[in-house]
């Protein structure tokens, strides 16, 4: 079992660090009371509007309800009848210079209590340094392929790679990326680091079954033919194979299909003239994860089918599985080896999803070391087939929140921003071969991030020269640019 409980190692016991955070929240607390206090005073006294705080975007503090009359002393309302104005007056410009400077020593105390002197000398908006330049050298001629990244260097360099070798290739297998086209920055990616990959699969194209032997494709209008041309302009061998979903697709749409092979025939020559007609290379097709365990037979019935049919028109066909071991488990997942033998010899690749290990009910790694492992060696122990199989790596990674088991994905551009916002400590963890690094919220707790970096890529990329087979990656604009040095 590879699961590790990480729900107590991430925001179990508070560390020495963690506790002078809130020693420190403590502080400001204790600043906002004294503030929330004077600001009161000094509005019933004034018997005006609610004062603006100069300092609230610093310390947000609630203006007070006016006091009732019961709440005031009742020796100071007698004083304001009998003592006169004057003395009034006097009290009241008293107590305002009292809740000002009372105001000003908390808010220096709280600076000197968040700010370090040399902070406080450069200021808070001083920005992180970022290069905007190509380098003349790799990740791994720059050093930054370590167990150890700082958060500093992270920013600096994330931006620059190297230049003069981005159309080399260090990864000798197949490299399959995908493209989303509500994230354009994949589609950049893929011009520039063409040569690196032998398969683009944009995230365009469904299928919708609207009858007996009728099909709809749908998606076309993402279908970009200039992004296609220079694609392969830039890169002479590599292969464009849109993903298509059988969407919106019922349990008796499938048997209905299952159950007719002039159904099946009509499906597979409406794709093949699809591929035809839109200058496809081929498909990758990702529908078993929609049945569960159910009709598998006909499943690869349907297939195989669709195999030959593109085959006969010189074109691919690559299919989506799921990890072959379960998430947290030893068990078997929804595709196993016995289907995998079935299929290996019609399939081109199988797109293998050794990702979203964890959740947010389980927080943890995404993609551990020694499951990926498993997946691929479960699925074909002897090494028969292992150049099919694209060990499936992550360019994205999770926020996970302590309060109510809540998590989200999170992309390059928030993982940087949140890098340069708290300036963590970013942790190895050997075991898993993956860093994460916690952070606490404002109002929103304690919360820890599972992001690739550099060296957990590249032990992936190992593993894969290792085992024999080739990666996919989800997907290309979710990444750090200087990652694909390693490729």
């Amino acid at each position: 079992m590879y699961h590790v409980n990480y729900l107590q190692q991430i925001f179990g016991s508070a560390s020495l660090g963690y506790e002078k955070e809130c020693q420190q929240e403590g502080i400001k607390e204790a600043g906002r009371a004294c503030l929330e206090t004077a600001g009161t005073l000094d509005h019933h006294l004034s018997r005006s509007s609610p004062r603006r705080h100069h300092g609230a975007r610093l310390l947000s503090v609630p203006s007070a309800p006016p006091l009732s009359r019961e709440a005031v002393p009742p020796a100071s309302i007698s004083e304001a009848a009998a003592g006169g104005q004057e003395e009034l007056d006097i009290r009241r410009n008293t107590m305002r210079l009292l809740c000002t400077s009372l105001s000003f020593a908390v808010i220096c105390w709280l600076a000197e209590g968040t700010l370090s002197k040399t902070d406080a000398k450069k200021g808070a908006t001083k920005k992180m340094e970022e290069k905007v330049l190509h380098s003349d050298k790799t990740v791994q001629e720059r050093g930054l392929v370590v167990v150890d990244p700082k958060a500093k260097d992270i920013i600096l360099e994330h931006r620059s790679y190297c230049s003069k070798k981005m159309k080399e290739r260090h990864f000798s297998g197949d490299v399959l990326g995908y493209v989303t086209p509500w994230n354009s920055h994949g589609y950049d990616i893929s011009k520039i680091f063409g040569n690196k990959f032998t398969l683009i699969s944009p995230v365009w194209l469904q299928v919708r079954r609207k009858g007996k032997e009728r099909f709809q494709f749908t998606g076309l209008h993402d279908a970009d033919k200039g992004w296609m041309k220079d694609v392969r302009k830039n890169s002479k061998n590599i292969k464009i194979v849109p993903r298509i979903l059988f969407d919106g697709w019922t349990y008796q749409d499938f048997e209905s299909v299952f159950g007719s092979e002039d159904e099946i025939e009509e499906l597979s020559k409406n794709m093949v003239l699809l591929a035809k007609n839109e200058n496809f290379d081929g498909f990758v097709v990702e529908v078993w994860s929609q049945l569960g365990n159910q009709k598998q037979k006909e499943l690869i019935h349907l297939l195989v089918h669709l195999s030959e049919a593109l085959h006969e028109a010189e074109l691919k066909l690559i299919l989506v599985i799921p990890p072959a071991v379960a998430a947290g488990t030893n068990q078997p997942g929804m595709f196993t080896k016995k289907e995998f033998d079935q299929l290996a010899s019609a399939i081109d690749r199988f797109s293998l999803m050794t990702y979203d290990y964890s959740t947010p009910q389980r927080p943890g790694p995404n993609s551990p070391l020694p499951w990926v492992r498993a997946c691929v060696q479960v699925l074909d122990p002897d090494s028969k087939w292992r150049n099919k199989i694209l060990l499936g790596l992550n360019f994205y990674g999770m926020d996970y929140s302590a309060l109510g088991a809540l998590g989200e994905p999170i992309l390059g551009g928030r993982y940087i921003e949140t890098l340069k916002e708290h300036k963590p400590k970013i942790v190895w963890d050997e075991q898993i071969a993956e860093h994460y690094f916690k952070y606490k919220k404002n109002k929103g707790g304690k919360h820890a991030i599972f992001y690739p970096t550099l060296k957990s890529i590249q032990l992936r990329l190992e593993l894969a020269k290792e085992l024999g087979t080739g990666i996919s990656i989800w997907e290309l604009g979710q990444g750090l640019d200087y990652f694909y040095d390693l490729l």
